[in-house]
């Protein structure tokens, strides 16, 4: 981050009370102690902040920093913002201000008070990898056969992790494909903006906000709806096909149909990866009655509707 001597001033007060208190406004003290086992994010983070500053263990600022990034999986804002300061200062893991950025704004979206003051000075970048901690650690069988637990380690708990799992099923869509995608396109980022104008979690650009009556891609709700209404178009468009539906969702359906078959474009092509890498089955259920189909997308044996 390159500051200011006003936001320098800011960020001495941040860090005095950071290492003074830990994790940030209600971080627990006298929490019981945990093994670092622990699903309890306060106490894992209480743990963390005994490494961090050298309460009653050796300090270790690599440990400190796998305890809040565990906590901060689990959606916990305080584990969120403190692991940003992590990164925005190479304490335990390496310098990195984008990922520090794209956590403070995580924090900030939960309502993080201090969270939300380094948002001023830092813009996250969606394309800067997560901390490999917050990727998915589970094998494809794993999803198949315990599907909540592959949620829980693919991706981050919190407010929009739930509000998917609400909307989702109304758009006739698996919640962990929209997941995939919100964590590809945004990293869980409410105010993440694109350089070509693409808005909020799912990166709407105002054309498809529009096209799906989205006013406020901004809002939470609002742009998660947006696009789960596109991807319920793209999986009926596309017959289901998940690599394709990512591919235009990436690129826009244009293109896939041009090329018929995910374009050659590096950028699509790494996203279609990571996507799928998240998303692991080839082919979603679709609504054949929605939309028109394309002409050159064999439809996946009984995952019509």
């Amino acid at each position: 981050m390159v500051l200011s001597g006003k936001s320098l001033a800011v960020l001495a007060i941040l860090l005095s009370w950071s290492g003074s208190s830990g994790a940030g406004p209600g971080s627990p003290s006298g929490m019981a102690e945990t093994d670092g086992n622990s699903d309890n994010p306060q106490a894992l983070v209480a743990l963390a902040v005994r490494y961090e500053h050298a309460e009653g263990v050796p300090q270790d600022y690599q440990k400190a920093a796998m305890l809040y990034c565990r906590a901060a999986r689990l959606g916990y804002a305080d584990a969120q913002y403190a692991l940003g300061w992590m990164y925005a200062n190479g304490r335990g893991v390496s310098r990195d201000d984008g990922v520090a950025a794209q956590l403070f704004a995580m924090a900030s979206g939960q309502g993080h008070e201090y969270a939300r003051v380094m948002m001023r000075y830092t813009r996250p970048d969606a394309s800067t990898p997560l901390p490999s901690c917050l990727l998915p650690e589970k094998a494809a069988t794993d999803v198949e056969e315990d599907p909540d637990r592959a949620d829980a380690a693919n991706f981050p708990q919190g407010p929009v992790f739930n509000l998917v799992h609400q909307l989702a099923p109304r758009y006739e869509v698996d919640p962990r494909l929209a997941l995939a995608i919100i964590s590809v396109e945004s990293a869980f980022n409410v105010r993440a903006i694109s350089p070509r104008n693409a808005q909020g979690l799912m990166q709407l650009i105002p054309e498809t906000a529009q096209r799906f009556r989205v006013r406020n891609a901004f809002d939470p709700a609002e742009n998660i709806k947006g696009g789960l209404a596109y991807l319920k178009w793209l999986l009926a468009f596309f017959r289901g096909n998940v690599p394709l539906v990512a591919a235009a969702y990436n690129a826009g359906e244009g293109a896939v149909e041009r090329y018929r078959g995910i374009p050659p474009y590096p950028e699509t092509r790494d996203y279609v990866r990571r996507v799928t890498h998240l998303y692991r089955k080839p082919t979603h259920p679709y609504q054949h009655n929605a939309t028109e189909t394309s002409s050159f997308v064999i439809v996946p044996a009984g995952y019509s509707k």
